[in-house]
């Protein structure tokens, strides 16, 4: 696992490279970029998905959520 002063260390070298792209290729970069952040964004929902019980647990937190039945964030908190 990589750490956090690598994380910087890439973000910055990225950051060099895309100023220095023509627009057009910029545009490619981008489009390449987002292409990755969906396919990791799935990769997780699937990996979500596999765990047992995890869609009925979801579609139920989804129910209570929305007919109201939540409790603060605060008043949890509270109790820790």
């Amino acid at each position: 696992m990589e750490t956090e002063q690598q994380d910087i260390t890439l973000l910055k070298e990225a950051e060099r490279r895309l100023h220095q792209l023509s627009p057009d290729r910029l545009r490619v970069a981008v489009d390449f970029l987002a292409y990755l952040q969906e396919r990791e964004e799935n990769e997780v929902t699937e990996e979500l998905l596999s765990i047992p019980g995890f869609t009925e647990a979801f579609r139920e937190a989804v129910e209570e959520a929305e007919a109201g039945e939540v409790v603060s964030f605060d008043r949890i908190r509270r109790h820790v």
